[in-house]
């Protein structure tokens, strides 16, 4: 009977159904946050909780089965990552299971809630404001670039940020009279595709979109910044320590962090209706110094002045 008991405490461990469109294991830093955030309100992976972990492995088109097996497994609750799509794959796989997801983009128009302060349906999370951040990033690397007249952006045209990243970087070129010349890439060889295409261009620096995929590809895109010697953005704060000149942007290991706040106080009994969607109020911008140094470039005192870390 030993065993049969067993198993049924197992059983009655509430489930959290993980779903991310990256490969398994790409962001452990982050997953690590996750389970912080749990751990802050009293849960524990393999203790008190379970997590059944689903990975899309950068295929879009996979998140509709993958969040339909989670709503088949009854799960307590499904946190979303990478972006609005597994949120979407999520939203439309239950209208009762409570979701919490991080995306780029106003989860208002997306459809994802009501409201922000008043979600009014299974879903609440965390709003990065990817999408509005590409102008002050833009504006960012003129300061570091200011001769640059065309700016290369690199897009994932498979993601679902592709479009609205392009047209707000486009609008925020116009009013700085710079040129935007877009390179698209959504796979290893794409990506080196896109760096031996850009002399063709005329861009003289770089603007890397906000996509989960090039966040798993961060070595191989810094290394080819490198090796092209052009001063390049970047969304996240692992791209610097990489290597990379300078990134702007939300800190994903507190929004990770956050998300796992908001699944324990849900599995606490909360509803994500009473929960409003978080905004980040604090973006963070770190400096590589010894890639400037490289680049031979000298960072303006007003952007020193605002970096939240300089890594030299």
């Amino acid at each position: 009977m030993w065993p049969l008991t067993t198993r049924a405490q197992q059983t009655a461990l509430p489930v959290i159904g993980f779903l991310h469109v990256a490969a398994k294991n790409a962001f452990p830093q982050f997953v690590a946050g996750f389970r912080e955030g749990l751990k802050e309100t009293g849960y524990v992976e393999s203790q008190n909780v379970t997590i059944e972990y689903r990975w899309a492995d950068g295929q879009f088109d996979r998140l509709p089965a993958l969040a339909a097996d989670l709503v088949g497994r009854q799960v307590a609750v499904i946190a979303t990552f990478g972006g609005v799509s597994s949120a979407l794959a999520a939203k439309a796989a239950t209208p009762t299971i409570p979701i919490v997801f991080n995306v780029g983009g106003d989860p208002v128009k997306l459809g994802l809630v009501a409201s922000l302060g008043r979600p009014g349906s299974n879903a609440t999370g965390v709003n990065q404001f990817l999408d509005e951040l590409s102008g002050k990033r833009l504006a960012l690397l003129h300061d570091l670039a200011p001769t640059a007249s065309v700016i290369a952006l690199l897009v994932n045209p498979a993601g679902p940020n592709a479009a609205t990243n392009l047209s707000e970087t486009e609008a925020a070129a116009g009013k700085l009279g710079l040129r935007i010349a877009r390179l698209n890439a959504s796979d290893e060889g794409s990506i080196n595709a896109a760096f031996a295409s850009m002399p063709h261009t005329g861009a003289t620096a770089l603007l890397v979109g906000a996509d989960v995929y090039f966040n798993s590809r961060r070595d191989q895109i810094v290394a080819l910044a490198s090796r092209a010697a052009i001063p390049a953005l970047y969304e996240e704060r692992d791209f610097a320590v990489a290597g990379g000149l300078i990134s702007y942007g939300t800190n994903l290991r507190d929004v990770y962090h956050q998300q796992g706040v908001y699944v324990g106080r849900i599995l606490k009994g909360e509803k994500p209706t009473d929960l409003p969607v978080i905004q980040p109020t604090k973006f963070y911008l770190v400096l590589n110094l010894k890639t400037a140094k490289a680049l031979d470039l000298v960072i303006p005192p007003g952007v020193m002045a605002i970096a939240d870390e300089v890594i030299e």
